[in-house]
């Protein structure tokens, strides 16, 4: 009897874990099969002429195919959500390409927030105690505050903060608003960054050296993020304070 409770405990386990094994699979596979490097920047430089052309003669197609490939990318953690924004703006223009970029982000993180709350979520929530379990009270008392602070801070990867909001008892909905409104700054920048990306891909060429992201973010865009992710933390910190201040 207790062996089939236990086969059937596990068969369970299986299956809540299958979507996010799925996930990591197919980030490997995408790896061993060399998919990854057609969307590094220098990539799609290569092709920025044939996929100009592309949009200008199937404008609708091409728009729902950039929007599947970045919600697939951003689904299986593939390491080009930077390179894909940039190509979005210099594709499609900072506004429209904007667009396409934060509906995709946002429905790419839930899918992997949804995978990863299945897989692991009730398994380790049961296990914090401590600090750790008081840090989880706090941020699910104010997840939409501390997930926006996630959003917008610059240093942290977008992969983390897709899937730590899963270990919390975090609401779908507010994970998505959080995450919509937090990556807009973000996805408006690099989009915007896309409509000089091309000049700035025939300097590297030029220098014969590989092109990077990096190439195009500047160091007051960086502070500029993190004054944001600081804003957003001051409703958290008033709610903590000012209970206490009042009182005297």
């Amino acid at each position: 009897m207790d062996g089939g409770k236990s086969k059937e405990a596990k068969g369970a386990a299986l299956r809540r874990a299958a979507p996010f094994l799925v996930l990591v699979a197919g980030l490997g596979l995408a790896w061993a099969l060399g998919w990854l490097d057609y969307l590094s920047l220098e990539h799609l430089g290569r092709s920025r002429e044939f996929l100009k052309e592309q949009v200008a003669t199937h404008p609708i197609a091409a728009a729902m195919a950039f929007m599947v490939i970045y919600i697939v990318a951003v689904a299986f953690s593939v390491p080009a959500a930077s390179a894909l924004s940039v190509f979005g703006g210099f594709l499609f223009g900072w506004l429209q390409g904007g667009a396409m970029v934060a509906v995709s982000a946002t429905l790419g993180a839930c899918l992997l927030f949804l995978a990863a709350r299945s897989a692991f979520g009730d398994h380790l929530r049961a296990r914090v105690a401590g600090f750790a379990g008081h840090f989880a009270k706090g941020f699910e008392a104010n997840a939409f505050s501390y997930l926006l602070a996630l959003r917008l801070a610059p240093f942290l990867p977008f992969f983390v903060v897709n899937v730590a909001p899963a270990l919390f008892k975090v609401r779908l909905s507010t994970y998505a608003a959080a995450t919509f409104l937090g990556i807009l700054p973000a996805t408006f920048a690099f989009c915007y960054l896309g409509q000089g990306v091309e000049s700035v891909l025939v300097a590297a060429e030029t220098a014969g050296r590989t092109p990077s992201v990096a190439d195009l973010v500047t160091r007051d865009i960086t502070l500029a993020f993190a004054g944001l992710a600081l804003v957003a933390l001051i409703p958290v910190a008033l709610r903590r304070f000012w209970p206490r201040a009042a009182g005297g």
